[in-house]
Formats: C-alpha cells, structure tokens, sequence
C-alpha cells in the first residue's frame, strides 16, 4: 500500500492552481484560472503589537478599525500601492490564498500555486521584488507580476497588441493609473496618488466643516458609494449618517445630500481630469488622432462615482465608456494573463537580465 506521502504527491500531481491577486490599497481580490473570482477582502490586517501575532484579516479586520484597544493595531500594510511592511503583507497574503484554496476544495492546500500579481506600473524593482517575495513565502512556488494598467486592459477586452493606441484609467484605493498601450506595450504611463481613499478624506473634511460633525472612514466610503457623483443635473438623494457633534461631544445624527458629496468629491476628479489630459498630451500625435475616435476606458472602484463618463466627455471632448463590472478589471486580467505563462517567464528573464 502506498504510503501517506506518496498518496499525496499522486494526487497533487493533478493540483496545479493559477491565481491572481489584485493587490489593491482598499481591498485585496483574488481569483482562480478557469474559476474566476472567489474572494474581494480589504487590505486590512490586525495585530498584536506586544506579540506581533496576527488576530485577523480582511473582513474581521476592517471591523477593528477604530474600535481596538491599546495593544491591537489594525493597519494597511499597502499604502498607494506599494508595499510598506513586507512581514503584515506576507501574512495577508497568506491567508487570502488560504481562503482563495479553500473556497474550491480544501485538498488544493497542498497544490502547486503559481500567482500573478497586479501591481503599480511605477513599482520600483526593490518593491516588485517585495511582492514576488511575499507571494513566494505566501506558499507559491512561481511568482509573477503585472503592471496594473496592462492587466487592467486586458480585463476589459481592449486590442493590446494592435497598432491603435488604447487608453485607460483605473482609479483604485490609493492610486490613480493611466496609461496609453500600443502594440502590446505601455506607450504613456502616468500615476498619480489621488483616487478612492482621497475621495472619502475630502468627504470627512467636507462633513465636518458644513455639517459639524466628526465621521469615521468606514461612513465617508458609504458616503462616497451611495451619493457620489459629478451629474449635471441635481440628484435628489439623501442619506442619514450618524457621528459625534463637534460642538458638543455626543451622538448626532443628520441628513446629507448628493449634492453635498459632489461638491466634497470633485476636486479630486479636477486633479485626476488634469493628469489625464497631461497623459494625452505627451502622447504621439497618430495615437492622439485614435484616441479622439476611440476615447479611453474608465475602470477601478472609483469609476463607478455616478455620472463620471458623461463628466469626462464633456470636459476632454473625447468618447469615455466605463468598463463592466469595473471593480475586478485588473483581476480578470491577470486571470487571462496566467493563460500565457510561457510569456509571463520570458518577460521575467528579461527584467531579471536587465537587473
């Protein structure tokens, strides 16, 4: 009879899983090759800061926030897309390709993992080689990274590799990507750091300013989610959040509007409608010219603020369509990336030559 051992690696032979992971600032989102996705978490880990041991992830963490004691911190180890505390961020992405595994079959903990991670197409190669790291002490044994604006537009379908100039805007958690791809390459590559987590900082300042009221992160995300928007026409929509009276200390609930948001929000989609302009300027003129037929597409967490097409249509004067389901573009990606590993490892070779 067969030993334990061997019983495993007989049937490990035939569990081989392809993951990618959108590494994002607000919210990790993992998938399987064939599978698709099966986990969108936040990018959120506790600790114990006396033992250093982990206490939760993702949901379970996101639910501290604020509300732990002195010697638990619940922290984003990834700020503006890049890594900030390589030991957190080693353990996070544990635990969602755990979950991601899992998911599917509880025999896949002991398969060959091999990951694609999206990442900032500004990372610097200390910091890719950062995510490699992580994803290899992660339990990977193949490790490969992707620049997020290629993924992206692989995600929504555009024609990378032909000659007409393609454009995209992914705006996450902590960074906005823009980049013009032709010829399956990156032609004008522009990030800035404003995006989501910049909209819900104004949406707090703004709240406290005309409403006197302090809120937390958690309340101006579903401030941002639910009224968020730059409509020319006047939406009536209102919602009750609840905070504490700057002017007294206690409990006090009141009625903001969509109107109220968009006033919060908009200076941020004024700077990230600059940088796009900018990016389009330091373009070729031939690419200009599709540009102006073809417009560019917006995708990301934040390119679902309501009205946001139509904004940037009139403002640039080109074509803007938003991607569907904009919030996993980068994902689907890389899951169609992993269909071309052959590719991935030459392109992994060249880099590490040019190292």
């Amino acid at each position: 009879m067969p030993s334990i051992i061997a019983q495993i690696k007989n049937l490990t032979k035939f569990l081989n899983y392809d993951i990618g992971i959108d590494l994002g600032t607000a919210n990790v989102r993992v998938g399987i090759k064939d599978i698709g996705l099966v986990s969108i978490e936040p990018s959120v880990i506790a600790i114990n800061k006396n033992t250093k041991e982990v206490l939760a992830v993702g949901n379970d963490a996101k639910e501290m926030i604020g509300k732990t004691p002195g010697y638990v911190v619940a922290t984003r180890p990834i700020r503006d897309g890049v890594i900030v505390d390589f030991d957190t961020t080693q353990a996070m992405l544990k635990h969602f390709i755990g979950v991601a595994l899992r998911n599917i079959d509880n025999n896949a903990l002991f398969a060959k993992i091999r990951v694609l991670i999206g990442v900032p197409s500004t990372i610097t190669d200390v910091e890719k080689q950062a995510v490699l790291d992580a994803a290899i002490y992660a339990g990977a044994k193949e490790a490969f990274v992707i620049e997020e604006p290629m993924a992206a537009a692989i995600g929504v379908g555009l024609p990378i590799n032909n000659a007409q100039g393609n454009m995209i805007v992914d705006i996450g958690g902590g960074t906005t990507d823009i980049a013009i791809i032709s010829l399956g390459g990156i032609l004008v590559d522009k990030t800035i750091k404003l995006a989501g987590d910049e909209m819900d900082e104004r949406i707090l300042d703004y709240i406290r300013n005309i409403y006197g009221l302090a809120i937390g992160h958690r309340t101006a995300e579903k401030l941002k989610i639910e009224l968020g928007n730059v409509c020319e026409q006047k939406l009536d929509k209102t919602i009750t959040i609840h905070g504490r009276d700057l002017s007294t200390g206690l409990p006090k609930s009141v009625e903001v509007t969509a109107e109220h948001i968009k006033k919060a929000i908009l200076p941020v989609i004024s700077q990230i409608t600059d940088a796009i302009k900018e990016a389009i300027e330091d373009a070729p003129a031939e690419i200009v010219s599709d540009l102006r037929e073809f417009g560019f597409i917006i995708t990301g967490g934040g390119s679902q603020i309501k009205c946001l097409d139509n904004y940037w249509e009139k403002v640039i004067g080109i074509p803007v369509k938003r991607a569907e389901e904009p919030h996993i573009s980068v994902l689907k990606g890389t899951l169609e990336a992993l269909k071309h590993v052959d590719i991935l490892k030459r392109l992994k070779e060249s880099e590490d030559m040019l190292i």
